[in-house]
């Protein structure tokens, strides 16, 4: 009993985990706040002016300097649907990890012939399989916007290179574990390859976010 209330309680804390990471990048994203230096390009043509012989004896005209204008990045686009895709993705690999049911027998178990069929449309497995596509549909739209960012010349520590390669593995890992579940009616491991999918695919989040 000990050791399954263990191993419910390491779940728990790896799916809050992996929620509070998702909250983390989409926090930082959204606090970004770029301007663009308009007034640093206007002192500096000042400046030229200033030295400029010819211009000692012109009259001075003084003239307002125009407010900087703020950067603000557009609330949806391409790379934007990827970036929403990803943290999604994150989000219910901690609500599917936080949802998994109990081992069940641990002592004196039948064999798995004679052992109940197991629950394959519960919580848990629809949260899983939506984890699974929405990886998927992160992946192939990082692929379709951001084909060009991988380059294997700048090796595999490159942020780019590591975000492609962690989010697709995770990715893969993910959908392997739910078709692995899905198929077969009796208990099976596929918790352990899910977490790690999960886990790769938020490092590969936080790596570029």
């Amino acid at each position: 009993m000990a050791m399954k209330s263990s191993i419910k309680l390491k779940r728990t804390l790896l799916g809050l985990g992996i929620l509070a990471a998702s909250g983390m990048a989409h926090a930082e994203d959204t606090a970004l706040n770029l301007s663009l230096p308009i007034e640093s390009k206007a002192a500096h043509s000042f400046i030229l002016a200033s030295n400029d012989p010819a211009s000692a004896n012109l009259p001075v005209s003084v003239t307002s300097a125009s407010p900087s204008t703020e950067f603000e990045p557009p609330l949806f686009s391409a790379d934007k649907l990827h970036q929403y895709l990803g943290l999604t993705t994150i989000a219910l690999v901690g609500l599917t990890a936080l949802t998994a049911p109990d081992s069940g027998c641990e002592a004196n178990c039948p064999p798995p012939g004679q052992q109940p069929p197991r629950q394959t449309n519960g919580t848990h497995a629809r949260l899983g399989e939506a984890a699974a596509a929405m990886a998927a549909a992160a992946v192939t739209s990082g692929l379709i916007t951001h084909w060009n960012d991988f380059h294997l010349e700048d090796g595999f520590t490159d942020p780019d290179n590591l975000h492609a390669m962690l989010g697709g593995a995770g990715a893969l890992l993910m959908m392997y574990a739910v078709n692995k579940s899905a198929n077969s009616s009796v208990p099976t491991s596929h918790a352990g390859m899910a977490e790690l999918g999960g886990v790769m695919m938020a490092v590969a989040v936080k790596l570029t976010w």
